[in-house]
């Protein structure tokens, strides 16, 4: 872990206030609006259900990779570049999205909007505040990915009225104008005089590009990477089959609804207890024990069938630690890795999560039998989030302990 590249700024809560309102913009009405889309799309377009879905994807892959440029773009000062040219080209393929008549501009519009996603959600927006406040970044990620939570309970239900009112055309014109009116703006006034590196900060193996090269090699890295990737396949394999999953142990319809739909609450719920009491416990202690909420639910879901208390159980606790997951995956770069390439390195990763949010649904879904259900894939499931929990405390402790040899031998 190394010390930041630019001076401390002081935390502006303006700024990060605004910058979660832009994540609120687009994750609403980009990557929740796609389920909105799809079915009025199939109907006007004559598609079928596996023609449309493979927009997305190809958005996701797009996404994934562009994230290690755009990072590295951030990473040399071009983060106002980045972010209000991103927030241009939502609106652009918005506009083009609205106006397709074929197959071939659908997923023009698709693959567009996946790569202004790689300029304009998470990735992008943790790195500018990493760089900007190398001490509080934990508290701005927080607020970010507390507002960016709150995106599809904000616009599902203002897309589907528009959707209704307006049609789908129209609405990705009322969508692409908040772009415009908003994010491009937004993204343009408050991102100028971005932290840069000092001048003269290194020659020959001690260039920026070498000191990447080390933290792209190195253990607490790759370990790093088989824990956030190893979570995002678990976390993009468990919605997609959430309600399949609860009716075929025989919940209550009721009960089928509402554990699905309480998660994304409870995941708010989790970060914004963690704003307010993270600073009463060690920060590496609670980096520890967040991740560990994942087995243990998927653990209560095994061990009681997905029948009552149990199932409750499993909402409380992957609810609670998928919602802080995001806040250690967004920081864990920064505080065991390299600060000063945040961007790159956190980009570097975005190929692997995309493959693993593709591949995760469909692998549970092949694991799937009548006879057995979802126990294997839930078992294997199970495995792969102890190995990714045993992966970052592996990373962790590498990290941290030349500073703990250091501090002893004082």
């Amino acid at each position: 872990m190394t010390a930041p590249a630019a001076p401390d700024h002081p935390y502006d809560r303006r700024l990060v206030g605004w910058l979660s309102l832009g994540q609120l913009i687009t994750w609403g009405s980009v990557f929740y609006t796609f389920a909105l889309l799809m079915e009025p799309v199939e109907r006007e377009l004559g598609l079928s259900r596996s023609q449309s879905s493979l927009a997305f994807s190809l958005a996701l892959l797009t996404e994934g990779l562009l994230a290690y440029p755009m990072g590295r773009w951030i990473d040399r000062g071009h983060e106002r570049a980045v972010m209000t040219g991103g927030s241009l080209l939502v609106a652009a393929c918005l506009l083009l999205h609205s106006a397709v008549h074929s197959l071939a501009g659908f997923y023009a519009a698709w693959i567009g909007l996946g790569a202004a996603m790689a300029a304009t959600l998470y990735n992008p927006a943790f790195a500018v505040v990493t760089r900007r406040f190398p001490h509080d970044f934990r508290r701005a990620i927080i607020t970010l990915t507390f507002l960016g939570g709150l995106a599809s309970t904000v616009f599902i239900p203002l897309t589907a009225w528009l959707i209704e009112q307006l049609g789908w055309r129209r609405t990705l014109w009322v969508l692409a104008g908040l772009h415009l009116l908003v994010c491009v703006p937004l993204h343009a006034r408050l991102l100028r005089g971005a932290p840069v590196a000092p001048a003269g900060a290194g020659t020959a193996a001690g260039t920026p590009a070498a000191s990447l090269a080390r933290s792209l090699r190195s253990a607490p890295f790759l370990l790093i990477g088989v824990f956030v990737v190893l979570m995002m396949a678990i976390t993009a394999a468990l919605p997609a089959h959430m309600v399949s999953l609860l009716r075929e142990n025989g919940l209550a319809e009721a009960w089928v609804i509402a554990i699905p739909a309480s998660i994304g609450l409870i995941q708010v719920l989790g970060r914004l207890l963690l704003y307010f009491f993270e600073h009463r416990f060690d920060l590496h202690l609670a980096n520890r024990l967040i991740p560990c909420l994942i087995p243990l639910g998927l653990a209560a879901l095994l061990a009681g069938g997905g029948h009552g208390g149990a199932a409750l159980l499993f909402v409380l606790l992957y609810g609670m630690g998928n919602g802080m997951l995001t806040i250690v995956k967004g920081t864990a770069i920064a505080q065991y890795v390299n600060r000063d390439h945040v961007a790159a390195l956190n980009g570097a990763l975005g190929l692997p999560m995309a493959l693993a949010r593709a591949v995760a649904p469909l692998m549970l879904g092949l694991l799937w039998s009548r006879e057995r259900g979802y126990a294997p894939g839930l078992w294997v499931l199970l495995a792969a989030s102890v190995v990714a929990v045993l992966a970052l405390l592996q990373a962790q402790r590498r990290a941290l302990l030349p500073a703990r040899q250091q501090a002893e031998s004082a």
